[in-house]
């Protein structure tokens, strides 16, 4: 190929720009040679850089490189080792007529998230594109990787991160675009752009597994790596002979019908799909050969793959920014495996995979067992009271009964309002607190049953025994509980809901609990006494991962946004004015990791979607070992009584009384319109066991303020003096659907 000298001078002008910007580093046998020459361990140079032993292996091989200020940082430290230790010079036996032979060309860097550091490309690089040197403003054209990395491993052990950034390297996912020039193009996290050759969907499932290098290392050891991600927008389901939306009948099906053409190119090239076909989050694959899978997930947010209550405006943003958002969510959470209710049930089997391999037998071969910690790969029966009406357990009860609070567990969150008193009337505002992520904070630290529950008659109650308990709580009198050891409290119980009901009403007999909730009757200083139970000895806390992997993803996106974990009360409100607006994207997945937390807990009591289901029938979410009820009953039992714990101790300390709740909101009546002219301070430390600003999981926030007349307006206007204010202090919009009227 003959090159114009123009053309010559603008490659040769990128890379010495590249190399006064700092983006080449020396050759990785030198980085080796200045490291030892220094006497520096691969430990003492990972701490100084806030990175892990295994990434220094990693850069020193060559299978990967620093991004960001880390590349910075270690550039520098390579710059002043090679002042303090220069090359040897050549022996004198070596051959003059001959330059030494060049370095080998750097690896690229892996892709990182958004936000991880600055592209050093040219001034006329197409936004979202990675350039190679000498086509400054081209975008880069390859069926593979910008540039390849060594193939083969390092001498010494290799370590898994090591291993993951050669089989991952471009990330979790791509989003497939085709440009004006009609070219197809995969975008992939850290702004990096791959040629994507494929022609058909076929042929771009075959280049995802065999070239791209797209997928995720797995959370836990007995796990399965996630599969890559493809996420196909209109112009690119136009090129491959998709709908760029799906007609109303297709919508209700969730697919696109069978004899699809693109079906039948799957069909012939011998891919299959799963159950729910090819809809807006399709699977593609073919039976595993062994330990590797060949699977590759589509995303279609044209078809409303991507939903609005939790992903927003997503599906409307260019490749390169829509790969950003999703590939901060994959790298903090995990690839999304559908919607996000469907990621947070994933996460959950993602942490405890319901098999292992066996140690070797006496042949030498492993095996697949039970994995213990986990809910096993067969799905077990709920206890009677703990199955929804319609569940087959029920089957035999008459057509039109309604099960009552002694037949039925029925743990929901709080939907509590009363009518302002007097005193509360003079007050100005009404100023709503919402718990930050309160059913993450429920689940966190909590027992639950992992295996088939066990009836026992007249049992004992045991507070660390998860299970449901049939007894009567309705001697439990609020105006007179126990607040800590050997201290109690007199209380105004007609201005607080009951802790036992969602409706807060006080119970009128026996009735079905979960155990976190009997366990507070106890710590209420009162005795109780269960008729029946059914609980689980075989029990964990299978949802701590889960808290911590989902936690660590919101409080690093919420300090990517500005809100941080240290900051006082009063700047933790102010950080929180506005802070979506300081970068739309991040708060799209703060958006969607709360929806995961809230879908995951959900879809362990999926209710049927459709599909001719009958009462009495089984439903297809009954044969999934996930499908449990009682984990569900249990998370929001221990949230609702999380709240009313705060709930009394903020009454008992400052005589200050909710005036509605709605799940994790909470009104109360100010004089103020902010959260710190109610709660109590004293020298910046909150009420011990109270409400306090902050936020982490289970500290609250500020919701919303009202003023006093618009709450007595509304109630007057809709003639509902118990109308929940708590669903419209956001933003005090109330409506005639929203009231029934």
């Amino acid at each position: 190929m003959t090159h114009q000298p123009d053309e010559l001078f603008s490659a040769v002008d990128s890379l010495l720009a590249a190399v006064d910007g700092g983006t080449v580093l020396p050759a990785p046998t030198e980085r080796v040679r200045l490291r030892e020459a220094a006497g520096l361990t691969q430990a003492a140079i990972a701490q100084a850089l806030g990175v892990r032993v295994p990434s220094i292996t990693a850069w020193e091989a060559g299978r990967a490189e620093p991004k960001g200020e880390r590349l910075e940082a270690y550039r520098r430290l390579l710059d002043g080792l090679a002042h303090r230790y220069p090359q040897p010079a050549s022996p004198p036996d070596s051959n003059p007529g001959f330059p030494p032979s060049p370095p080998p060309p750097p690896a690229p860097s892996r892709p990182g998230l958004a936000g991880t550091g600055p592209q050093s490309v040219p001034v006329d690089a197409k936004p979202g594109v990675m350039q190679r040197p000498g086509h400054a403003a081209r975008p880069a054209r390859t069926g593979t990787p910008l540039s390849r990395r060594p193939t083969g491993k390092a001498a010494g052990p290799a370590s898994v991160e090591a291993d993951d950034d050669l089989r991952f390297e471009n990330g979790p996912l791509a989003v497939i675009d085709v440009d004006t020039d009609g070219q197809v193009l995969a975008y992939c996290v850290g702004g990096l752009v791959l040629d994507v050759p494929a022609k058909s969907i076929p042929a771009l499932v075959d280049w995802t597994l065999k070239e791209a290098k797209l997928g995720q290392p797995k959370l836990s050891g007995p796990g399965k790596d996630a599969d890559p991600l493809l996420v196909l927008t209109p112009s690119a389901l136009e090129r491959y002979g998709l709908p760029a939306a799906l007609t109303e009948d297709e919508r209700l099906a969730g697919r696109i019908p069978e004899g699809h053409k693109v079906i039948r190119q799957l069909a012939r090239a011998e891919w299959k799909l799963t159950k729910r076909g090819f809809g807006p989050w399709a699977r593609i694959y073919r039976p595993a050969q062994g330990s590797e899978r060949m699977c590759v997930q589509l995303c279609i947010p044209s078809w409303n793959a991507l939903d609005t209550r939790h992903w927003g405006h997503a599906a409307q943003l260019p490749p390169a920014e829509l790969a950003r958002l999703l590939g901060t969510f994959a790298s903090r959470v995990m690839t999304p495996r559908g919607s996000t209710a469907v990621t947070g049930l994933e996460l959950m089997t993602a942490f405890h995979p319901p098999t292992r391999a066996s140690e070797p037998g006496t042949d030498g071969k492993r095996h697949s067992e039970h994995n213990p910690g986990s809910l096993g790969k067969d799905p077990v029966d709920c206890a009677p009271c703990e199955a929804p009406d319609g569940h087959p357990l029920l089957a035999g009860l008459p057509r039109f009964h309604v099960r009552g609070p002694a037949e039925k567990l029925f743990e929901e969150a709080y939907d509590w309002a009363r009518p302002m008193t007097d005193a509360e009337c003079t007050l100005r505002h009404l100023v709503g607190i919402d718990v930050n992520m309160a059913f993450a904070a429920g689940a966190n630290g909590l027992v639950v049953g992992l295996g088939e529950p066990t009836q026992v008659k007249q049992p004992v109650f045991d507070p660390k025994l998860p299970g449901s308990w049939l007894v009567d709580l309705s001697h439990v009198d609020l105006s007179r509980v126990k607040v800590g050891k050997d201290k109690w409290a007199d209380l105004d119980a007609s201005l607080l809901p009951s802790p036992f009901t969602p409706k807060g009403e006080r119970p009128e007999g026996p009735a079905w609990y979960a155990t976190p909730t009997v366990a507070y009757a106890q710590e209420l200083g009162y005795d109780v006494r269960p008729v029946e139970a059914w609980v689980r000895y075989d029990n964990g806390r299978y949802l701590d991962s889960w808290y911590n992997r989902l936690r660590d993803a919101y409080l690093a996106t919420m300090a990517d946004l500005g809100v941080g974990a240290d900051l006082s009360p009063a700047d933790f409100l102010a950080a929180m004015d506005g802070y979506r607006q300081r970068d739309p994207q991040l708060a799209i997945v703060v958006s969607a990791v709360k929806a995961t937390v809230k879908g995951g807990l959900g879809k362990l009591r999926e209710r049927p979607r459709g599909e001719g289901w009958k009462p009495g029938q089984p439903w297809r979410a009954l044969s999934r070992p996930t499908w449990r009820p009682d984990i569900r009953a249990a998370v929001i039992s221990r949230t609702r009584i999380n709240l009313h714990r705060k709930l009394v101790k903020h009454a008992a300390f400052t005589g200050q009384y909710p005036v509605a709740i709605l799940s994790d909101c909470v009104v109360y009546a100010a004089d103020g319109e902010s959260p710190l002219d109610f709660l109590p301070y004293r020298d910046g430390k909150p009420l011990p066991g109270g409400f306090k600003l902050g936020v982490n999981p289970g500290l609250v926030k500020h919701e919303g303020t009202q003023s006093v007349l618009w709450g007595e307006g509304v109630r007057e206007q809709f003639n509902a003096p118990e109308l929940n204010l708590a669903r419209y202090i956001k933003d005090g919009t109330v409506t005639d659907q929203d009231t029934g009227e």
